[in-house]
């Protein structure tokens, strides 16, 4: 009899692994390697050689040190006619895979044929003396070379050889036994790294007008536009309506760059003539002398000349004239905004960009990643299944990745990571990849295992969180499990007074409210952010490939699909679903279901009728008891991501089909493809209002539901305390007030938002659960 196939388990699942315990020293955390699990390591660190015997015919040598510990080996670089080389380079060996009693240290000499043995130098395993950090680093030696019999030779090799464990200072740089299946030019691809994003600006330009602008033809009105270019950004202004050689716009452009301004800032003033745009006048600003601006004060205008260039056979020149045409800009770098780059959604970072207007650290955030299990082959090596799989984790402007694990489906990595935190409502993102690049080099791409997603909000101070996550990737066949990650995560409140005072801060900073941009503006500069630090990671070394950081940074969120919208339209019938319920209560009430809860209804209409006073704070106290009452079912675990919220366990694979559909379009009708993909671009907008809508919604559902226990606590504290006051306070004064305070003069209100409208927006939803 066939077997079923057995049910996936998507669900997230508490664990215990053997790490350490808490240390908090102070108001700061000790330096501990305690959310990971301790694995040992044999470290051999070698330095240099010197006086190294002569093994060519012209009496040099080419050396090199090969570091052997049973079946693996690990080599240095050679040098070429070096008698006294320095490598500096520390090799690293698992202790659980080592199956030798000796280390061998030995130094060859290149050669085309057979590399001769130069000298070499053996440890016994049990010698081998233990470090245990913060020791200090132990100090190298010089030791004698030895032939194969034991005979002492010429030349003599600095060492320094110890047992450690993940958590020594020279673990991320070090030569891997995993890595004894890659070659030299691999091995950058598989160390872990830390990276930091480019420091990215906003970049304001206010075209104002231009003067004395020199046309070809004298006769015709002009339409006058000026195009700003800044790397592959470009932005045109309207045509001026005044069509003379005095053209005024006053617009406004918009462009993000990033530190350090590899690019200047290009501007051409256009005449269009015909199909043809002619050039009028250009000039180049270089963004390191543009003035930078942190609050909403005015900006210096400066008159610009403009160079006039003509084309000769292809090339350009600038054309001298005694009158310089001019344009008047105003230019500056937006140091008050924060630039996004990723999903407003699950944001990691809120600061501005000035570092003048960041607030002090709230607190610190520690993630251990320990290991995996359970990942699927990704590709095929030796034809057979494999993974190589390393961890990207992104919180703010730093990220970090782990080293890779060659050729395993339960790789450990235990590396632990630390983070300054600036504001309790961000998240952060952990990815799962296959690396690529171990043996097909530049060519290959790393495949995308899975991703999790952490509000720090929903995390209970100073508490360790360890739980395994399911990894899960939406394919064209359907929703996939992956695999399992197991983290740790612990926040670390460094002042709870200002934690809880972040909740009636606004979520963004100032200047987003005083001078706000635009919704289509903000899509755009997002775009062009996550495009520039996809760039500027995609050139580090080892290099975060693009496909990694546009799946961490979620590019393709904004993109429409029937899926997501039924997602979201489903959430918004869930957060309606408490209406639905109270609509059906009201109308058992109406209908005599249950008398006695009738009658009891009765009596307390009849009370607050007479004593309408007591309506605001029996309102009140009844949000206070329900949100103490489910403090017993208060949530346990942090989110992770939900199949069945995402409706990815029942799309249909037409729905799966358009969802992976190329934009534009692939279909074969070109009328079919142009109505599709603006179908899909109209529709792409109206799921996003929907999320929104949702969003609003779960937030209200979060006052009371303990997923962020600060908010919960601020909230129930503010109802009991408004209870009190309501209580105590005639009902007519409360109205009056209130109906004064609605009825305010516009001088009384302040265009940042209020306490409770920031406190309403830093709540939690589930938005951070979705696919």
């Amino acid at each position: 009899m066939q077997k079923l196939p057995q049910p996936i388990d998507f669900a997230l699942k508490e664990t215990s692994p053997n790490i350490g315990a808490a240390s908090v020293v102070g108001d700061k955390l000790a330096c501990t390697y305690d959310l990971v699990e301790q694995m040992q390591y044999l470290y051999v660190r070698v330095v240099k050689a010197k006086d190294l015997p002569g093994k060519d015919v012209s009496g040099s040598c080419d050396p090199y040190v090969e570091v052997k510990l049973g079946n693996y080996k690990g080599l240095t670089k050679h040098f070429e006619k070096k008698s006294n080389p320095e490598w500096n380079q520390v090799f690293a060996f698992s202790k659980e895979k080592i199956q030798a009693s000796l280390l061998e240290v030995v130094v060859k000499d290149k050669d085309f044929v057979v590399d001769d043995l130069m000298g070499r130098v053996i440890f016994e395993l049990h010698e081998i003396p233990k470090r245990v950090p913060p020791d200090s680093p132990l100090a190298p030696q010089w030791y004698r070379l030895e032939d194969r019999k034991g005979v002492k030779v010429k030349g003599e090799l600095m060492l320094a050889v110890w047992m450690g464990t993940q958590a020594d200072e020279t673990f991320p740089d070090a030569w891997h036994s995993d890595a004894v299946a890659v070659g030299a030019g691999g091995f950058s691809h598989i160390r872990s790294k830390v990276y930091l994003s480019p420091k990215l600006w906003y970049v304001r330009v206010n075209v104002i007008e231009a003067q004395d602008l020199v046309l070809s033809d004298k006769s015709r009105s002009p339409d006058v536009i000026v195009k700003a270019i800044l790397g592959n950004q470009v932005l045109r202004t309207k045509i001026s309506q005044s069509k003379s050689i005095n053209p005024m716009w006053n617009e406004d452009l918009m462009f993000v760059a990033a530190e350090p301004f590899e690019e200047p800032l290009i501007l051409t003033v256009e005449d269009r003539v015909g199909s043809k745009d002619e050039i009028l006048g250009k000039c180049i600003i270089p963004l390191q002398i543009v003035q930078r601006r942190l609050e909403n004060k005015p900006v210096y205008t400066k008159w610009h000349n403009l160079e006039k260039h003509t084309i000769v056979e292809g090339e350009q020149h600038k054309k001298e004239m005694k009158f310089a045409s001019r344009i008047h800009l105003r230019t500056c770098l937006e140091g008050g905004y924060h630039v996004l780059d990723e999903s407003t959604h699950y944001s990691s970072d809120l600061r501005p960009t000035a570092k003048q207007l960041w607030k002090p650290s709230i607190g610190i955030l520690e993630l251990g990643i320990i290991s995996a299990h359970g990942l699927i082959p990704v590709k095929s090596k030796d034809g057979r299944g494999s993974t190589d799989a390393y961890c990207v984790a992104k919180y703010g402007q730093k990220w970090v990745r782990t080293r890779t694990i060659i050729d395993s489906f339960t790789p450990k990595w235990n590396e632990q990571y630390t983070w300054e935190v600036f504001d309790i409502c961000t998240v952060i993102t952990i990815g799962v990849f296959d690396n690529g690049h171990v043996d097909k080099g530049e060519a290959g791409k790393d495949s995308k295992i899975g991703k999790v997603r952490i509000r720090l909000s929903t995390l209970e101070a100073d508490r360790v969180y360890t739980h395994s996550y399911p990894l899960l990737v939406l394919q064209p066949s359907g929703v996939k499990k992956m695999g399992e990650i197991q983290l740790a995560v612990r926040f670390t409140c460094v002042s709870l007074m200002n934690m809880l005072h972040m909740y009636a801060r606004p979520l963004l900073p100032k200047m987003h409210y005083v001078h706000p941009l635009s919704v289509i503006q903000l899509d755009v500069l997002r775009h062009q952010a996550m495009l520039i630090v996809s760039t500027r990671l995609s050139r580090a070394e080892p290099p975060l490939r693009n496909e990694v950081v546009e799946y961490m940074l979620d590019v393709d969120s904004h993109m429409w699909n029937m899926r997501r919208s039924k997602a979201n339209f489903f959430r918004i019938m869930g957060v309606l679903k408490g209406l639905i319920t109270i609509g059906k209560w009201f109308d058992q009430i109406c209908n005599w279901k249950n008398p006695i809860t009738t009658i009891l209804i009765h009596i307390l209409f009849i009370i607050l009728v007479i004593c309408p006073e007591l309506i605001l704070p029996t309102f009140f106290l009844y949000l206070f008891v329900i949100g103490l009452w489910n403090f017993r079912w208060r949530p346990r675990h942090p989110p992770h991501m939900d199949i069945h919220l995402s409706h990815a366990h029942a799309a249909h694979p037409d729905e799966l089909d358009e969802e992976f559909d190329t934009f534009p379009t692939t279909k074969a009708s070109d009328i079919v493809r142009m109505r599709y993909d603006r179908l899909r671009s109209i529709a792409g907008r109206v799921q996003m209002v929907v999320g929104d809508l949702a969003t609003q919604g779960e937030r209200f559902h979060a006052l009371l539901s303990w997923r962020d226990p600060r908010a919960t606590t601020l909230f129930i504290s503010f109802c009991l305390i408004s209870a009190i006051a309501l209580y105590v306070t005639p009902f007519q004064i409360v109205m009056l007030l209130t109906g004064f305070y609605l009825l305010r003069h516009p001088r009384f209100r302040h265009k940042l938002p209020s306490a409770p409208l920031n406190f309403f927006r830093r709540l939690p939803a589930r938005s951070d659960s979705m696919l």
